[in-house]
């Protein structure tokens, strides 16, 4: 090789191809590539050894996995600042490139979207003109529902069949109001309206395995209500008659649960019985919700404005005020419970949101308009910048695995579609 004037005087250094996609599979033998080979440099070289394996000729493009952490800069920098000597033979794992998500709709608003919540093809959406809103995933406008007095902070759907949904709203009226939708006659009734908070809702988690929900608010307490849409009294027998006469009946919390100093700003269910809180207090706290205690506090540095829990990764993600969103192991006891930090947002972030089928991947929006895609194997740089938003992204949500949805202060609701590669 030294004497290939091509290669001239460039150190070289030895890797070995692997991939999890068997079907670009090449042989695992150690190569010598340069030292400086960089992402592209790499993606023309396993096309190059995969040529007779892929039928239409067509090129792949790749990324590529080095100590956890997709490739970004050169092969010899990224190595040398993990303190990987260069003299090992080094594993590159490659695996197909996420696809760009795809602009599809823009469903246009009064005024603010400051929730976003997606259900199969039904996409609720909150607004800061009091009303609640739902859509089909093509972008056709279904239903305006008014019946809160301030604008809505956020929205959850609570459960969904072919006849009915049923879904929360909460707002800065103080109250959480439990809707039913008729889907086939396209007309809501206002269930519940859970009164107890005294200044306004931020937040609504609703818990997937049983009838119970969770509500933030600006008076830092945190509250569990039911979520059934009957009432039981004592002995079991359902209020339902006393309903029809009571429209829209108060409900009041199960339980209250006092530990910030400041609003709750996002809540996050992590089991049956614990919730995830994150607080302008500058600490995220989890609670155990049947004995209703702390059971752990998460200090941070800045006022968090929302936060996430991934069910496939059992992480944690937080927006703050910093720029930054964190990545957090919320079960562990030694060292940092930062795991990652992921800085591209050149102002607040306000939502995040994980994607419910890759445990790898999730969105950002901020106050610079941006809505991110995000792999937590590159801390440094989203996989995508998703444009659109003319204002601040307030709102996000990946609920549904082919429709990332984010709401702004640009009145819009904008729809991206999201095409996985093959994993």
């Amino acid at each position: 090789m030294a004497g290939n004037s091509n290669v001239g005087d460039t150190p070289q250094i030895q890797i070995r191809l692997i991939t999890k996609q068997t079907q670009y599979a090449v042989p695992d033998y150690p190569l010598s590539v340069p030292t400086t080979i960089i992402p592209d440099e790499l993606n023309i070289l396993v096309n190059e050894l995969l040529k007779d394996a892929i039928k239409d000729g067509k090129g792949i493009e790749f990324d590529f996995l080095v100590c956890s952490e997709f490739l970004r800069t050169s092969l010899c920098e990224h190595v040398t600042e993990r303190g990987v000597s260069t003299e090992d033979v080094i594993d590159v794992e490659y695996l197909e490139k996420h696809p760009p998500p795809e602009p599809q709709d823009c469903l246009i608003h009064d005024d603010w979207v400051a929730a976003v919540a997606v259900c199969e093809k039904w996409i609720l959406t909150g607004c800061y003109d009091n009303t609640v809103h739902i859509w089909t995933s093509k972008g056709k406008h279904k239903l305006t529902i008014p019946g809160h007095s301030a604008p809505i902070k956020s929205v959850k759907w609570i459960s969904l069949d072919p006849e009915t949904g049923t879904f929360v709203s909460a707002s800065q009226d103080q109250t959480a109001i439990i809707w039913s939708w008729n889907i086939a006659r396209n007309s809501v009734d206002c269930i519940h309206v859970c009164r107890g908070h005294e200044q306004s809702l931020e937040s609504v988690g609703v818990n997937p395995n049983d009838r119970i929900m969770a509500t933030g608010s600006w008076d830092a307490m945190l509250k569990i209500w039911s979520t059934a849409t009957e009432d039981e009294t004592e002995d079991g027998e359902s209020m339902s008659k006393r309903m029809k006469t009571d429209r829209g009946r108060t409900r009041t919390p199960k339980r209250t649960m006092k530990g910030h100093k400041e609003a709750i700003s996002g809540v996050v269910w992590s089991d049956k019985s614990e919730l995830i809180t994150s607080s302008w207090d500058h600490t995220l706290k989890i609670w155990d919700s049947e004995l209703g205690g702390i059971k752990h506090e998460i200090p941070g540095n800045k006022s968090f404005f929302d936060i996430d829990y991934s069910q496939l990764s059992r992480s944690v993600i937080t927006a703050s005020a910093d720029r930054h969103i964190r990545l957090y192991d919320p079960r562990s006891s030694e060292g940092s419970m930062v795991k990652s930090t992921f800085t591209s947002h050149t102002q607040w972030v306000q939502a995040v949101h994980w994607s419910t089928t890759d445990s790898n991947l999730f969105i950002s929006g901020a106050y610079d308009n941006a809505l991110k895609l995000w792999d937590t194997r590159s801390p440094r740089a989203p996989l995508y910048e998703l444009t659109g938003h003319e204002d601040k992204v307030l709102s996000c949500n990946w609920s549904n695995p082919k429709l990332m949805v984010s709401g702004g202060a640009d009145n819009t609701v904008r729809i991206y579609k999201s095409s996985h590669a093959i994993h």
